[in-house]
């Protein structure tokens, strides 16, 4: 543990009892809060003495100061969810939390740097809408994404911008997250959506870590294809660019002379080749003027859900990602984590972890 990491937590802990530095500078027994403000800072330490007195006042248990995997004040989440009570949503942030904590202590004691500098999207809250899906065909054209974005977004986000990817499985009703610390971007997916809906929850918590700091989202947002705040329409707009970049829709032809049933049949077929839903396709069109408003909405939205739901691409993915296995496998194999330790972290047991390094491909030294 550094002296700043159980600073910030002592902070974290003070602010949500609602307490004053001079209110803890007296349970302390520091003579004035200058103290307290240096201990939160990280310019001094906390004795030994000092950090059991935290946890008998601040009513909190030794893990809560001492455990490197814990994210205490750091991490803000934005969830995508529908209907999720809160209680269930922060036993998930809590799991997610550990996951995410757990990274990024680990990585760069095995040598696995995260990125020095961030990226970021030119977009406010005042953006126009075409301004969005501007953004979101050159992140195609910079990253050399293709005629099918989808295939290689979760490589370039991983590897061109040092976001931590992991596929999950949630409660029900919780589609994917974005979260934000100092040094490390995450982004967190349900693995067991159809591949359409988790390529676009990818999309759309991308636009979310690249805009961050100019429009902060909130803590959870409602799943929608269209309408909502403008910042999540304007996250809507890039993430369908992203997934569906006009030169690529064009070859598809003309939309606005077919007949309903032709019509819903060639959207199933361009959004399977695109890894995208057919609701989400129709929408694109409609913000790309070659499907007439009207027309979108009168398509009986039963008719465009799960496009092929027994096609191969439906399987869900393995488990968190192999950079992150990668990290945990390294720091077993480097005596910096205990298998029991990796196995309790991710809620597994040893036989079904070692299925996960092999799954990821990833070589991980366990004697069963």
């Amino acid at each position: 543990m550094t002296t700043g990491l159980i600073g910030r937590r002592i902070k974290a802990l003070r602010e949500k009892r609602g307490l004053s530095q001079e209110r803890v500078a007296e349970i302390f027994g520091f003579r004035d809060r200058q103290t307290v403000s240096a201990i939160e800072t990280g310019a001094r330490r906390v004795t030994a003495e000092e950090l059991l007195l935290a946890v008998e006042s601040l009513d909190a248990p030794l893990d809560y100061f001492t455990d490197p995997f814990l994210l205490a004040g750091e991490g803000r989440f934005s969830w995508r969810q529908t209907r999720v009570d809160v209680e269930r949503l922060e036993a998930c942030e809590q799991s997610a939390g550990r996951w995410i904590g757990a990274f990024r202590s680990l990585a760069p004691q095995v040598g696995y740097e995260t990125r020095l500098m961030r990226r970021a999207l030119r977009l406010t809250r005042r953006a126009r809408f075409e301004d969005a899906m501007a953004a979101g065909e050159r992140f195609v054209t910079e990253f050399d994404l293709g005629e099918v974005p989808a295939v290689r977004l979760v490589e370039v986000m991983e590897r061109e911008l040092g976001i931590l990817v992991l596929m999950m499985d949630t409660e029900r009703g919780i589609s994917g997250a974005a979260c934000r610390l100092p040094e490390l971007d995450a982004v967190l997916i349900a693995r067991r959506e159809v591949i359409g809906r988790r390529h676009f929850d990818l999309a759309h918590e991308l636009f979310h870590i690249l805009t961050w700091d100019a429009m902060p989202p909130r803590h959870t947002e409602e799943v929608m294809e269209t309408g909502g705040n403008r910042a999540e329409q304007l996250t809507n707009n890039f993430a369908a660019a992203v997934l569906m970049p006009a030169a690529t829709l064009a070859r598809f032809g003309s939309w606005s002379d077919l007949a309903e049933e032709k019509l819903i049949r060639r959207l199933h077929t361009v959004a399977n080749e695109l890894r995208v839903t057919a609701s989400a396709l129709r929408w694109r069109l409609v913000a790309l003027d070659r499907l007439k408003p009207v027309v979108a909405r009168s398509l009986p939205d039963a008719a465009l859900r799960n496009n092929r739901p027994d096609i191969a691409e439906n399987i869900p993915p393995a488990l968190f990602s192999k950079p992150f296995m990668e990290v945990l496998g390294l720091a077993i194999d480097r005596g910096c984590v205990s298998v029991r330790g990796v196995a309790g972290l991710l809620e597994l047991n040893i036989e079904d972890l070692v299925d996960l390094f092999a799954a990821h491909g990833v070589q991980c030294a366990i004697d069963l």
